[in-house]
């Protein structure tokens, strides 16, 4: 559903609003909030931080469209302003634009073509809220973001956000590429960042196949998260779906050395914490998971032989009955007081 704040002097414009797109409020997919002057649409937008668009007329006493734009991007960057003028009225158009409106309509309105208008522009904010999500979940910055989103990841509010925790139950798989560290001294430079590249890149298919979250990348290694549904069940199907990719891979042949990729596996699931974690006076966070859940998972691969994917017991005893494991022996693991017994996950 897409949030308006429509900001009109006129006070049988909300009427009129409310019936041309009665069928879509009724739907969900349109919600309006009113405001007459652009002063209580700030206050409005300060009320509803979930608002997607500004529908703003420009001519209005108290606080005119103009000012209430100018003030957009401190009260809500990520907002976006259709204008609405009189179609003689030119000059006020184009200081809109130039002001960062998104686009105009012209009175007498053409609901039709507003209603358009306002599709394309809660697309485009759509858009803009995905980005900022992929930032807070990725860590990843797009590249060509919006100018506004930028100034918005650097405001306290949305840094407060990111800072924001909460506990969870998930399932955590780290994969390891064997013995790649020894090739780096067998190729060139070139040959091993491109060879460990494409490795990556059917490690993060697979993940992402069972809808599970690349973490970060280690080195060598790859930790996933899977959260949701059957997240233990599906970061296993990924784990044996990575062992058949990269045991059908072929031997790599650089002049006359030869590298065949093998990988080891560790899956645990559980409580953890997921947060930002990182420094707030560099803005430097890294969106993860922690906790001793985290740590078995990482640990388990740190045992695990090429090709095995190794869990805990207590993992094993929950989905005994849906893959096929093998007991793997005791192993002592950092920080663990007592041996932990492991079963390998054969199919």
């Amino acid at each position: 559903m897409a949030k308006i704040l429509v900001v009109d002097d006129e006070a049988d414009l909300e009427i009129l609003v409310k019936q041309k797109f009665r069928k879509k409020i009724r739907e969900n997919v349109y919600e309006f909030i009113f405001a007459q002057n652009g002063e209580e649409a700030l206050q409005k937008i300060l009320e509803h931080p979930d608002l997607d668009i500004v529908l703003s007329d420009i001519n209005m006493p108290i606080m005119d469209g103009l000012t209430l734009l100018s003030k957009l991007p401190e009260a809500n960057p990520i907002l976006k302003a259709v204008m609405v003028s009189a179609y003689g009225d030119m000059h006020n158009i184009r200081l809109a634009m130039n002001r960062g409106a998104f686009d105009f309509v012209c009175k007498p309105v053409d609901f039709d073509d507003l209603d358009l208008t306002m599709e394309k522009t809660i697309s485009h904010v759509k858009q803009l809220q995905e980005t900022i999500k992929a930032i807070k979940e990725n860590n990843i910055l797009k590249m060509y973001v919006d100018e506004n989103v930028i100034n918005f990841m650097g405001n306290k509010e949305f840094e407060n956000s990111l800072l924001k925790n909460e506990m969870l139950e998930a399932t955590v798989l780290f994969v390891d590429v064997c013995s790649f560290t020894s090739i780096t001294e067998l190729f060139p430079a070139n040959t091993v960042v491109n060879l460990l590249n494409g490795l990556f890149d059917t490690i993060v298919k697979e993940i992402i196949a069972q809808d599970g979250h690349v973490d970060k990348f280690m080195g060598d290694a790859v930790m996933a998260v899977f959260r949701g549904n059957y997240h233990l069940d599906r970061a296993i199907d990924a784990g044996l779906a990575l062992k058949k990719q990269i045991q059908n891979s072929e031997e790599i042949t650089v002049d006359d050395k030869k590298y065949k990729p093998q990988i080891s596996i560790g899956i645990n699931s559980g409580e953890m914490v997921s947060g930002n974690i990182g420094s707030a006076s560099l803005k430097r966070f890294d969106y993860t998971v922690i906790g001793d859940a985290v740590n078995t998972a990482q640990r388990l691969q740190s045992v695990a032989k090429p090709g095995q994917i190794l869990i805990s017991e207590e993992v094993y005893h929950i989905v005994k009955e849906s893959f096929k494991c093998v007991l793997n022996g005791e192993y002592v693991l950092k920080n663990k007081s007592k041996p932990v017994n492991t079963y390998e996950v054969i199919e």
